[in-house]
């Protein structure tokens, strides 16, 4: 059973289990995307999560089943995207290698073609065109496809970033020393 079917199936349930296997996964809005080359992981008991305190109109989609899609605004000027593995328990994709559609993802981020034009959640969103109109909608139909790339990508972990409760958790992970990484992983990143 590959990562798919575990996924729909509820099997992966496990926000920190999916976060470090989609490392390297192939990953596409409307032809436009790459290779995930950073997430991170956010449970339902985890105060760092948007899930934390329960559902609401603007979290709604994290409490949908398994491959829904959940996008919000960072700092009200940001949209990040997360694929949920459980009802309030998702994955926030960090980075991609940029690999389809580079001219349009430079394009809407203004800027040349680079191996940074989706390092961070607001880059990579950003160039994918994802809006608050993905909220909602599922990963195992378009306009997304996700599809194996790596078969075994060297995989490391870290303390998330940019959040200010549960920094302690290793729940980042990313293809290792990547230059797509929003930011690189401490050297004692296993």
């Amino acid at each position: 059973m590959d990562l798919l079917d575990r996924l729909r199936d509820g099997s992966l349930a496990d926000p920190v289990a999916l976060a470090s296997a989609l490392i390297g996964w192939h990953f596409t809005v409307d032809g436009v995307g790459g290779t995930i080359a950073e997430t991170e992981a956010y449970s339902r008991d985890d105060a760092a999560s948007h899930s934390f305190r329960g559902p609401r109109t603007a979290n709604a989609a994290m409490f949908g089943p398994p491959g829904t899609i959940y996008v919000y605004r960072s700092y009200g000027l940001h949209w990040c995207l997360n694929i949920v593995s459980a009802p309030g328990a998702a994955v926030l994709l960090r980075a991609l290698v940029p690999t389809d559609g580079l001219d349009v993802m430079a394009a809407r981020r203004g800027e040349g073609p680079s191996e940074r034009l989706c390092a961070g959640p607001g880059r990579l969103a950003r160039a994918l065109g994802v809006t608050g109109a993905h909220d909602g909608l599922s990963v195992f139909e378009a306009p997304f496809s996700l599809l194996p790339l790596l078969d075994a990508p060297t995989v490391v972990s870290g303390p998330r970033i940019g959040i200010s409760r549960e920094t302690d958790r290793p729940w980042r992970f990313g293809l290792s020393g990547n230059r797509s990484l929003s930011r690189p992983f401490p050297p004692s990143g296993l």
